[in-house]
């Protein structure tokens, strides 16, 4: 069925943009020279990596030649708004030239439906957002040039040729191409995608994203995702009059979600779940270590109220005004998937069921612990989806239950491997006043308590079942620690052990990812157990000077 959809396509041709746009809003100096800089730089990139550019994209082994990820993130048009920013600041330094030859370049490599960047319907669905978001920026949203319109007609054509397969992901996919949909009918106005797209996104919202704002991915970088690409199809429906969407206030409670976790100081997010560096229509030039823009405008659309952010260039661009406050983060939370303490400048996360999606990662009961914007015990992050050779062992570390600040019984995952991105027999989870249990497919339980006070926090762990022996880790922040005969000490904190069986501490070199494709070695506090072992406690004690 999508070969038949998807037969027949001719090269778009230019003019894909308008000749200019209009006065560029009023944004602080250090934005405009950053835009300014960045513009300047643009040029075609490689846009194919080790991928045959000519071959059925359905056809297409996206993992034997390497990783396609890199790939992907080059040809997601990021360059278009960017560009259309930078000629309303200078509209006589070409940059709308730019931007047109980098779109001549990409149609004329990469013909309709062939090669990587036409594999998936999301890869299509964010070019086209970034191209419509682009339009919007130079006015020319509302009657588009004609290879624009080309160029939106193929696309929309490849969202709405798999929709099953999106359907099918329940994660950001189903997400993604019911908004890229939506978008390419309103850029068009064809009613038929409007009415798909919307009736898709609608759907999708109600099914994905809980009321209390968790999404069905259990990864910070996957809901500023979600939250990224709901705020450009939001903005795009109110200018293009598109009909509007019941399940949008599901946006609203997924801003809320991420304004607890977002560190108000450097808006660095906890690495939970998949993170793959995504920064999308990125106006304010953050970058993906940086959440407060995508806060920023989520707030402003979705809740009519600031994060705090009042001068955020984004929202100067996109014509959004500032609100009231978001209320601050309770003290205590809790959601399908996490539950959150702020406690005396420090902030707790503990990783939690119940388990309605399939989990991306072996991360269950993991626990995060932030003191101010520092991570003092830290999830790994992702490496990489599929690196090279020589790094095999990227994926499935980081993916997996020794990579993350909870219990692994006898060396294995919570749960066993499927596939690259799949796990089978998930554990049974329950939640506990002040924490949450397991029960995993050998009988083998764990049972989490946090309690916090001042500055003390305290990690009780219950376990039982059929296992000869458990690792507790704790992943630390880079710095000087020493061992401890039952814990580890150092300038940010000092951990103690105990348990009612003779145990091992010992303090080793584990690895962590920062950024997706980057690995790098951090300490690792890792405890040894046998039994008839059922309780270790973990006392962690900040410094009293951070509150001063």
């Amino acid at each position: 069925m999508a070969r038949l959809r998807l037969r027949g396509a001719a090269r778009p041709p230019g003019p894909f943009l308008p000749a200019g746009g209009p006065a560029a809003p009023a944004v602080p100096a250090p934005h405009r020279a950053a835009v300014l800089a960045c513009a300047a730089a643009v040029a075609p990139p490689d846009w194919h990596g080790p991928f045959a550019a000519g071959a059925w994209a359905l056809d297409l082994d996206l993992f034997a030649p390497g990783d396609v990820r890199p790939v992907w993130e080059r040809n997601r048009w990021a360059e278009l708004p960017l560009l259309a920013q930078a000629a309303r600041l200078d509209p006589v330094a070409g940059h709308l030239a730019r931007a047109e030859a980098l779109l001549a370049d990409w149609t004329a490599r990469n013909p309709a439906f062939r090669g990587p960047n036409w594999a998936r319907g999301q890869e299509a669905a964010l070019r086209a957002l970034h191209l419509g978001l682009a339009l919007a920026l130079l006015g020319a949203d509302h009657a588009p040039p004609s290879g624009a319109r080309a160029l939106l007609a193929l696309h929309g054509r490849r969202i709405a040729a798999t929709p099953a397969y999106a359907l099918a992901q329940d994660n950001n996919h189903t997400v993604s191409e019911a908004a890229g949909l939506l978008a390419c009918g309103l850029l068009l106005g064809d009613g038929r995608w409007t009415s798909q797209g919307a009736v898709r996104l609608e759907a999708a919202l109600g099914r994905l994203v809980a009321p209390d704002g968790s999404f069905a991915q259990v990864s910070t970088g996957y809901h500023r995702l979600l939250l990224d690409v709901l705020a450009v199809t939001e903005w795009l429906r109110r200018r293009l009059g598109g009909p509007s969407l019941v399940a949008i206030d599901r946006a609203a409670a997924a801003t809320g979600w991420l304004h607890r976790l977002v560190e108000p100081a450097t808006g660095a997010l906890p690495r939970l779940g998949h993170q793959d560096g995504s920064a999308f229509a990125d106006l304010a030039l953050a970058g993906p270590d940086d959440a407060r823009p995508s806060l920023e405008r989520a707030a402003r659309l979705f809740c009519g109220a600031s994060a705090g952010v009042a001068t955020e260039p984004g929202c100067a661009w996109l014509g959004l005004p500032a609100g009231p406050a978001l209320p601050a983060p309770p003290a205590a939370w809790a959601g399908d998937g996490l539950r959150g303490w702020h406690v005396a400048g420090a902030r707790g996360l503990l990783r939690t069921g119940p388990l309605r999606f399939r989990p991306g990662q072996a991360d269950l009961l993991h626990m995060e612990l932030w003191d101010g914007p520092l991570a003092l015990l830290r999830d790994g992050g992702s490496g990489a989806y599929n690196p090279a050779p020589d790094a095999a062992w990227w994926h499935p570390h980081f993916s997996g239950t020794a990579a993350h600040n909870c219990i692994a019984f006898d060396g294995e995952d919570q749960m066993p491997r499927v596939g690259r991105f799949l796990f089978s027999r998930w554990p049974a989870m329950g939640a506990l006043p002040d924490g949450a249990w397991l029960l995993d497919w050998r009988g083998r339980r764990q049972a989490r308590r946090i309690r916090a006070k001042d500055r003390t926090w305290v990690v009780e762990d219950r376990i039982a079942g059929p296992f000869r022996q458990a690792v507790l880790r704790w992943r630390l922040a880079p710095g000087s620690w020493h061992a401890l005969p039952d814990g580890a000490a150092g300038p940010a904190a000092t951990l103690r052990v105990s348990a009612d069986a003779p145990f091992a501490c010992t303090l080793e070199q584990g690895w962590e990812s920062p950024a997706y494709g980057e690995v790098r070695p951090l300490p690792v506090l890792v405890v040894r157990v046998q039994p008839p072992v059922t309780n270790l406690t973990t006392v962690i004690a900040l410094p009293t000077s951070t509150l001063d």
